[in-house]
């Protein structure tokens, strides 16, 4: 059974969703120490958090940031606060989705499973480019590693990098990154998409992988890997 923590201060709406949750076969805790909110995740241990951003003592925002830094655990923001700017913020410091207050029970449902899908189904594993690779994606670490090199990355940068490694040497159309990465339902502006790509991009360079995302105008991205192979035989080479 699939354990959610609520952290939202409006307990009325807490036990709203936590009955209906339950209902829907989910172990639902509601988090009430609104000072040790942190510590409280990590005794409980939830598969995934739903996390209002006006907070007592500290907003969502910090909570979100600070989770992230520390966990893949899932976050799904639900708010009054229907502002472009806050979905944006929200998915940037690594929110899984968005939901504006008020919303229909089904559609958070819906938004949970799918989360919860893609964290925990055919995403998390599914990378050809696994340990051992000279370059591969650690989903315990949300790392990419190079060489001796490792860097720490966002649940979306991670997402869109793998997306990438299993497509390798294909194009991908900029539609299947918001498919997969935001539910249609939720407005993203077309330039979210472009400053994570601009992000992984420069994740590479930092990598000494230059040029390895390249762009198709009009249509989307492609992942072009005998840069890689190209950077690895100078290495070897020097």
């Amino acid at each position: 059974m699939d354990k959610i923590c609520i952290i939202e201060d409006d307990f009325k709406l807490c036990e709203l969703v936590k009955e209906y949750l339950e209902e829907k076969g989910f172990c639902v805790y509601i988090i009430e120490d609104f000072i040790n909110i942190e510590e409280e995740i990590k005794k409980e241990n939830p598969k995934l958090i739903l996390l209002d951003i006006n907070l007592p003592y500290v907003d969502g925002y910090y909570i979100c940031r600070e989770v992230r830094g520390k966990s893949n655990i899932p976050i799904i923001i639900i708010s009054a606060r229907n502002g472009e700017k806050d979905q944006i913020l929200a998915i940037d410091l690594g929110a899984d989705d968005y939901v504006t207050k008020p919303f229909k029970l089904e559609i958070l449902h819906s938004k949970i499973k799918s989360v919860l899908r893609r964290t925990y189904g055919e995403y998390a594993s599914d990378s050809k480019y696994n340990e051992g690779k000279i370059l591969y994606l650690d989903e315990k670490k949300f790392t990419i590693n190079f060489k001796d090199r490792a860097i720490e990355l966002t649940k979306n940068e991670f997402k869109i990098i793998n997306k990438f490694l299993i497509n390798s040497g294909k194009i991908i159309k900029r539609t299947e990154f918001f498919q997969e990465l935001w539910d249609e339902d939720t407005f993203i502006d077309e330039n979210t998409l472009t400053v994570n790509i601009t992000r992984i991009k420069n994740i590479f360079k930092e990598l000494e992988i230059k040029d390895i995302i390249k762009t198709k105008r009009g249509v989307g991205y492609i992942f072009d890997d005998s840069v890689l192979k190209e950077v690895t035989q100078n290495k070897k080479n020097n």
